[in-house]
């Protein structure tokens, strides 16, 4: 992770999660890190950490809604502005609906594209997806499917024009995070109890696998990493 040192990137749903485990990761490992969501003060409070207080990288907050566009672009422009580069992007903010194939609104879809696509100056690009069907789950993971292709695509285009911008896609399976409580409309309680049932994926698991994808020598392109709980694979 040495060559890293000094570069920067970016990790969208940065709040929370596992997104906040990829920010103390990089953060330690030297970079600078911009960590964008919709709400920046919790970012800005893992900025504050006793561990990250004296640790070689920075983290830098941005507010932005992902399914706004203009506030993609902005997001862009500023760090074009402030930090004059861009070597990560790691796609990683995601949002899903308890909602079946038959039931479920066709305007989810508006959700299914993750930002990304204007990083064009970075170094490696780490797409997040988690395609694991369950019932009720069927049109989130069939979105899920849609990334890998859109992110597989993304990689031969960029090999057609001679590009060295390198891909890697994780797949984790359950990861104890506040997400699964929100999508699958549980309470706190009910989530903690599930979690204690078997021993669960943690944001430090796929942050590793991030490192892994990233310490890869720069002639090597580490493609998925399919990573689950041993005790509930999914």
């Amino acid at each position: 992770m040495d060559r890293w040192k000094g570069r920067v990137a970016l990790v969208t749903g940065a709040s929370a999660g596992i997104g906040a485990g990829l920010c103390r990761a990089l953060v330690q490992h030297g970079m600078t890190v911009v960590g964008c969501a919709r709400s920046v003060d919790r970012i800005k409070a893992i900025a504050e950490e006793d561990a990250l207080k004296d640790a070689p990288g920075k983290l830098v907050a941005i507010k932005c809604d992902l399914t706004k566009e203009s506030e993609i672009l902005s997001m862009f422009d500023e760090i074009r502005r402030t930090l004059g580069r861009l070597d990560v992007c790691i796609n990683n903010a995601g949002i899903g609906y308890d909602a079946s194939l038959l039931t479920g609104e066709c305007d989810g879809s508006l959700y299914l594209y993750p930002t990304g696509r204007k990083a064009d100056a970075g170094k490696s690009i780490v797409g997040h997806k988690i395609p694991n069907p369950g019932m009720g789950s069927f049109f989130y993971c069939g979105t899920k499917h849609m990334l890998r292709a859109l992110t597989e695509g993304l990689r031969k285009e960029l090999k057609a024009t001679n590009s060295h911008i390198r891909i890697g896609s994780i797949c984790p399976g359950i990861v104890e995070t506040e997400f699964f409580a929100n999508y699958s409309k549980t309470s706190v309680e009910e989530a903690s109890a599930f979690f204690k049932s078997f021993d669960p994926l943690r944001p430090k698991d796929i942050a590793d696998s991030v490192l892994y994808i990233l310490s890869a020598p720069p002639h090597v392109e580490v493609h998925d990493i399919l990573i689950q709980p041993i005790e509930n694979s999914i």
